[in-house]
């Protein structure tokens, strides 16, 4: 028994399409940061319902080498390599120090509170605040004491 091997070609599927632009987009980012290789490494972690922590090891990089930015439900933390090694002579370099750019999709009404680096770890806090118009809410049910239907004519 054989087995065929198929691929997925989006611009092809994208074709043939309408008003499915954004999960294709999306799917494009996520094939893009797939074949990142894992560079830089990061860790993103849960601090309750309503907030997380992505932290990004950014050895060598400088607050001037970084940039955060968000533009729609998108993410983006991008590197740019720190230069001046240039003059040191490695015999072994093992700590990269090369341009990256990870992207995160955030769902409806997370945002950004906050970025800081320290000791070489890049830390953005996310927080999801829904407006309270969105939120659910609770009804009250008032309670009658006139008496049935056929009581009011």
């Amino acid at each position: 028994m054989t087995r065929h091997m198929t691929t997925l070609e989006l611009p092809a599927l994208q074709g043939a399409t309408i008003g499915f632009d954004k999960l294709f987009d999306e799917l494009d980012r996520q094939f893009a940061n797939s074949k990142s290789n894992g560079y830089p490494p990061y860790n993103l972690a849960e601090i309750n319902e309503n907030e997380w922590m992505i932290s990004v090891a950014v050895a060598g990089f400088s607050q001037e080498d970084l940039d955060v930015t968000i533009d729609r439900n998108v993410l983006t933390i991008e590197g740019s390599a720190p230069s001046g090694d240039d003059s040191v002579n490695y015999l072994h370099k093992g700590i990269a120090g090369r341009s990256f750019r990870r992207q995160f999709t955030l769902a409806d009404y997370v945002y950004v509170k906050d970025a800081s680096l320290d000791n070489g770890i890049l830390n953005v806090h996310l927080e999801r605040e829904v407006p309270e118009e969105l939120q659910p809410k609770s009804i009250k049910i008032n309670t009658t004491h006139s008496g049935s239907i056929e009581d009011r004519s």
